[in-house]
């Protein structure tokens, strides 16, 4: 596959609004009542793309992010600034202006899903993998933002920079990061997160999950929706076998106390498949996965203990935010909690953008988007991006 070609040929006009067009950054602005009323050297929606464009120029100031973003574009005069350009007190004044609400909308209503029938990768059987995992982000260290979100404690000392915390689902096939929930480090567990998270599950989807998130009221609520479910069992789970399969797997029952075991009240039948890596030196000596998908005939224990292990799409996903659409040793720049929270949206929004666009390159080359570099479509976003109007006229009116 010609990967550079591929994705370049993906960059028309406009990466941001061909993902979210400007027609739906403004239905969602006038959702949460952000629509800008009277004319603006910086308007509402330009401001929503701006953010985005914040995500792929972390390392840049306030106005060399909006100087890139307008570079070559005549359409520049639809600021209405024909002086300057907007300072970087003004573009801070419109982004608090805007809040981080609309941002929250959007992401929420339009990054789903988006691997089809032809995506390689990103089913199994008939179900359509994704996984749920967490990790931590930095932001800027203010006293408005350690109040807010707080630090990582430890006998050692504290962090250097105060800490949001997500929770997040991946769709495994496209690696869209989609149903994020974050917080305060200090005051909300990743626990906490994980019971907003799995209630973005729906039927038709099969869920990964390591032995964190193993638990009686955390799997019935997240088999709710008839989502089904491959966990990581926890060592010390009490899984005595009620019938065994010819593929090694086994009924059991998983219940809410030791009291319920006892008197075998409300449990949830689960079946457990039990495997090791022999190969493996350092690996543990059994591997134990719960599942909600009984039938042994529709996912052999084997396939769905080989399965598992693509649990680990997420912390590449993760690390790809982290190390290269963010950069190692780079913070969230926003000073104050309720700008941290925009910046976040908007950055996860960018990376649905370099997502899609990855997946959309795939999909015209017959190819897993596994095999097209991350690394590189961000380069190629970030040189090309100039060569296109970003904002075409109706995107400054």
């Amino acid at each position: 596959m010609s990967e550079q070609t591929c994705v370049g040929d993906c960059l028309n006009i406009g990466a941001f609004t061909e993902v979210f067009p400007i027609k739906t950054v403004k239905a969602v602005l006038k959702q949460t009542g952000k629509k800008s009323i009277r004319e603006r050297m910086m308007p509402n929606h330009l401001v929503v793309y701006y953010v985005m464009g914040m995500a792929l120029m972390m390392t840049q100031g306030y106005q060399e992010v909006l100087r890139w973003l307008l570079e070559g574009s005549r359409s520049v005069t639809g600021l209405k600034s024909k002086g300057r350009p907007l300072g970087k007190s003004g573009i801070s004044q419109a982004r608090e202006r805007l809040g981080f609400e609309p941002f929250k909308r959007l992401y929420e209503q339009e990054v789903q899903p988006i691997a089809t029938e032809k995506t390689k990768g990103a089913w199994f059987e008939k179900w359509r993998l994704v996984t749920i995992d967490g990790s931590t982000l930095d932001v800027a260290d203010t006293p408005a933002n350690e109040r807010e979100f707080g630090l990582s404690r430890s006998d050692r000392g504290s962090s250097a920079f105060p800490k949001v915390r997500l929770v997040s689902l991946i769709e495994n096939g496209t690696r869209v990061l989609f149903g994020m929930e974050f917080g305060a480090f200090e005051t909300t567990s990743e626990m906490d997160l994980a019971w907003k998270v799995v209630r973005k599950l729906k039927r038709g989807m099969l869920c990964l999950a390591d032995r964190y998130y193993f638990g009686y009221q955390l799997w019935k609520e997240a088999s709710k929706a008839g989502a089904e479910l491959l966990w990581r069992v926890k060592s010390n789970q009490i899984l005595p076998p009620h019938k065994v399969f010819e593929d090694g797997s086994y009924l059991s029952w998983i219940y809410a106390s030791t009291s319920d075991r006892q008197k075998g009240r409300d449990g949830i039948l689960v079946r457990v498949i039990e495997y090791k890596f022999k190969w493996v030196r350092s690996a543990e000596s059994t591997y134990r996965l719960a599942t909600t998908i009984l039938d042994p005939e529709m996912a052999p224990a084997e396939k769905l203990a080989a399965l598992y292990h693509d649990r680990w799409e997420i912390e590449t996903a993760l690390g790809e935010c982290k190390s290269v659409l963010k950069g190692a040793n780079i913070v969230f720049r926003s000073k104050t909690p309720a700008l941290v929270r925009q910046e976040l949206y908007g950055f996860m929004l960018t990376y649905f953008v370099i997502r899609s666009l990855m997946h959309q390159a795939a999909l015209q080359e017959d190819e897993d988007p596994d095999r097209i570099s991350f690394k590189h479509t961000v380069q190629v976003i970030k040189r090309k991006i100039h060569l296109f109007r970003v904002f075409p006229p109706a995107a400054m009116a």
